[in-house]
Order: structure tokens, then sequence, then C-alpha cells
């Protein structure tokens, strides 16, 4: 049985009560997810992946999986003069990596392809043709000249600043002698008062009459290339999106985009705006903040599982909140109709937490230990290339014992090949100059393990954790003491 079709039949059976006034977020969840499911994360590659934005993925992925639909990613790259070389191929990566892999996109294909919005603007153009034949839209010949003196104005007399529509009213021929001097142009879109009320997935029942507040929106820049408003909803028609889940700072945008929508005579997909991921004060999570990109956190052996086990655990939507969850569970747990409009108040420092409990998960299965062993012999044989004098370090079954041995309470694999050990051992021995360093080593040695030769010291502590170190310590100053 569908999951909609269940919701429903638990409606049903919730009685009276709910026919005669039904629950706001039951209805959207009842109404909402019919029909196959297809939803896009569109990012623009002015930039690299993020943690807003990899939220954003993540809830349209488990939004896919949960009603068996297609996660799609469209490379909404039409701003050509901010396009950051590398990061197309990089927010692919990352998705990739994170463990929500898209099932169309510009590397992997797809039959709504192409998904990058630069190789798409003879739909775009034609659209806009189709608007402008149809009276939606109009060529606009103003100077940025005189939109920045009616922004200056607009500013100076304490207003917002809008365009004043003046192009709308050029009669055809004016618009004809124009195009044929070849006089530089837009194509604006003619706003409309009669916005029509939407129901939103999260937010409910909303409405802006935009046509108060805003001038005439450019949908075709002078360069040929499209504004998000327009191509969003040209390539969202084309690529039969059933439903748009994005952030709620569209959810003003969203009226204007309707108005687009029965323009062209199209039926416009499901929306359903998620609310803010900020920061632990309130503040909004910015691009400035270098430590929120996702490849800041491959790097510093953050595991891809705890980073999304933190973006939903600060959120919404799921019948539990806990930390451990995995991705199919995650999937599982899903109730769009939970996702609750107030923003997400992320708290990165527990993250090392979270990163605790996935790796512990990672360590117990098999399959999954087997790669952490390959990573932490390469990891060693970087950080101790000249220094390496015991190949036992490197086999197998030893990495797996230390793995063992420290489960729960390593957060990352870093804490067991960091070069600090070593260094506050080399200290301690320069601090009683009497000793030699080989000395010290060969004392702790033999007083951790019973040996004269074997692995590291600083391996030997890590694998026994400081509790069993210390106590064979204690043992070895009771017997000189006794002796």
């Amino acid at each position: 049985m569908a999951p909609w079709l269940r919701s429903c039949l638990r409606c049903y059976r919730s009685g009276v009560r709910l026919l005669l006034r039904p629950d706001a977020a039951c209805r959207r969840g009842c109404s909402s997810v019919q029909g196959e499911v297809r939803v896009r994360f569109a990012p623009s590659p002015t930039g690299f992946l993020h943690l807003g934005g990899l939220r954003t993925a993540l809830y349209n992925y488990i939004f896919a999986k949960r009603y068996g639909g297609a996660f799609i990613l469209r490379l909404e790259d039409t701003d050509q003069s901010r396009l950051v070389p590398g990061a197309a191929e990089s927010i692919e990566d990352m998705l990739e990596w994170a463990g929500v892999p898209p099932d169309e996109s510009p590397r992997r294909g797809g039959p709504a392809g192409p998904y990058l919005q630069s190789q798409r603007l003879d739909l775009y153009s034609q659209t806009a043709q189709q608007l402008v034949e149809t009276g939606h839209a109009y060529y606009c010949f103003c100077s940025p000249q005189r939109l920045e003196l009616l922004k200056k104005e607009a500013l100076r007399s304490g207003q917002t600043p809008r365009y004043d529509n003046r192009c709308r009213h050029l009669r055809a021929d004016q618009v004809q002698g124009k195009l044929a001097q070849g006089v530089a142009h837009v194509i604006r879109f003619r706003l409309e008062a009669g916005v029509e009320p939407f129901e939103d997935l999260v937010f409910g029942w909303n409405r802006h009459e935009v046509a108060e507040v805003e001038g005439d929106p450019v949908v075709i820049k002078a360069d040929g290339f499209p504004t998000y408003h327009l191509a969003n909803i040209v390539d969202d028609h084309h690529m039969k999106i059933s439903h748009v889940l994005r952030g709620s700072e569209w959810l003003i945008s969203t009226s204007k985009h309707l108005l687009m929508y029965r323009a062209l005579g199209w039926t416009p997909p499901t929306f359903g705006h998620l609310p803010l991921l900020t920061n632990k004060d309130g503040s909004k999570l910015s691009k400035r903040q270098g430590d929120i990109f996702i490849q800041s956190f491959q790097r510093d052996g953050i595991l891809p599982e705890a980073l999304l086990d933190i973006t939903t655990n600060c959120g919404s939507g799921f019948t539990t909140n806990r930390i451990g969850r995995t991705i199919d569970e995650l999937i599982s747990e899903f109730n769009p109709s939970k996702i609750t409009t107030h923003s997400a108040l992320l708290e990165l420092e527990k993250l090392p937490e979270f990163n605790r409990i996935h790796l512990e998960k990672r360590i117990e299965k098999e399959e999954h230990c087997k790669l952490l062993i390959q990573h932490l012999r390469e990891k060693i044989q970087q950080v101790y290339t000249a220094e390496l004098q015991h190949e036992e370090v490197l086999q197998e079954d030893y990495i797996k014992r230390v793995l063992h041995l420290r489960k729960g309470h390593i957060s990352s694999l870093k804490e067991l090949v960091g070069p600090v050990l070593n260094k506050d051992l080399k200290i301690m021995a320069k601090q009683t100059k009497a000793t030699k360093y080989s000395d010290v080593m060969k004392l702790l040695r033999l007083t951790l393990s019973g040996l004269q030769q074997g692995p590291s010291v600083a391996e030997m502590m890590v694998s026994l954790g400081p509790a069993e170190a210390i106590n064979r310590f204690q043992k070895l100053l009771l017997l000189s003491e006794t002796s």
C-alpha cells in the first residue's frame, strides 16, 4: 500500500472530528504525495557545497526515497560572471561522498537533461518569447544608469527600490524601432494583481501580492541568459518536478512564480519551504564561515553519516529525534507533516559526539571496518614515513585490534595517528636530562607490554587507553617502592 494511502486511511479512522475540522499538517501530507515523485536540488556553482546546501539536498533525497521517486541534481550556472572553477564537479562529488547521490545529474545524465542550465538557453528564450507574444512579458530598454538613478532616489526617500515599469507602456512601433536599432534590452515579466493563495507543505496557506510591492522582474538578461525566476519554473516544468523543497527564503517569491505558471498555462508543482538552518545563536549560516563547507568536514575526518545525522537531529520532519540514525532509518522515519516552521539551530560543538557514535557503528560492521583499516594504514604511513620501524603496526589484525580497543573512546581516526603523543614523550625525556630518549622508550615499552621489542610506545598507549596505561605504570611504581 502506498504511504500516502496509508496516511489517508489513518485520517479516515480518526473519526468525525477530522472530517469536520481536518488537521492542516495531516491534510497537506495526504494531499501532496501522490503520483510519480520527482524532486530536485538546484544549487549554483558560484561556490562549493556547504552544510546548508547539503541539508536541502538531504531532505529532497529522503523525500524521493520515502515515496519511491527520483532525486535530481540540476546546476543553475546562468550567472556566468560568478562561477567558481571546479565547483560544479565538487558539488556532485560531495553529494556522492555524503551518501545522497542523485539519480539524474550532469554526470549521470538522465531522460530530462541536460542538467546544466547554460546548456538549456534555447528553451528559456523560446519560453520568454511565448510570454512576450501573449502579452505577459515585454522588452525593457532602460539603461543601467537609469535603473541606478531609480534605486538611489528610492533609497533617498526611504523607499524600497523597485522598477517603475516604464517600458511596459511602450507602443508596438516604439518597441520594433528600438529592436531594429539594436538597442540593448532585457525581457521583463508583467506582474498582475490577483495572486491566488497556495498551500505550502510546511507553512500552510500563503499569498503575497507581489505586484503591489515589486516592479516587473527581469526574466531574460541583456546577455541572453535567464534569471532564476524564469529558469527554475521552465526547468521544473520540463523535468516534471512534482515537489519543490527549498529554503524558506524563497517562500515570498513563490506567488511570483505561480503567476508565471498561470501565464504559461502550466500546472505548478507542490511547494514545501524548509526552515532555515542557523547557528546556535540564531544567526544565519554564512558561506564566509569556512568551516561549514563539506570539503572541510571531509578533510577533518568527519563521517558523512554524522553530518547527515546532526543536520536532521537539529531540525524536524521525523518520528523520532535521537543520535545515531542511519540514512535508511531517516528515510523510514521521515514524515513531511512533522516539519515545523521554526529555524533549526545547529550545534556544531556536538559534532564530535555524533562522529564518535557513528565511528563506533562502522568499527562494529565487518565490511566497514575493513575500509577503516585500509584508511588508517595509509594515514600511519603518511604520518610516520621516516619513523616507522615496526611493520607490525601496518598489519590488518593489529590495526583491527586497535580500532576495537578504542571504539567508543575516539571521535576520529586522526586521534590514532596524531604525532602529538610522540612529541610529548620526547619532551618528557628532555626534561630528565640524565636519561636518553631511547632509554625512556625501552622502559615504557617494557612496562606496558613486558617485551623489549614491539610496536611503538605511542601505538601501545593508544591501544591500551589512558586508564590501562596508567594502571600499568602504577603497578611498576608500587613494585619499585616495595623493592
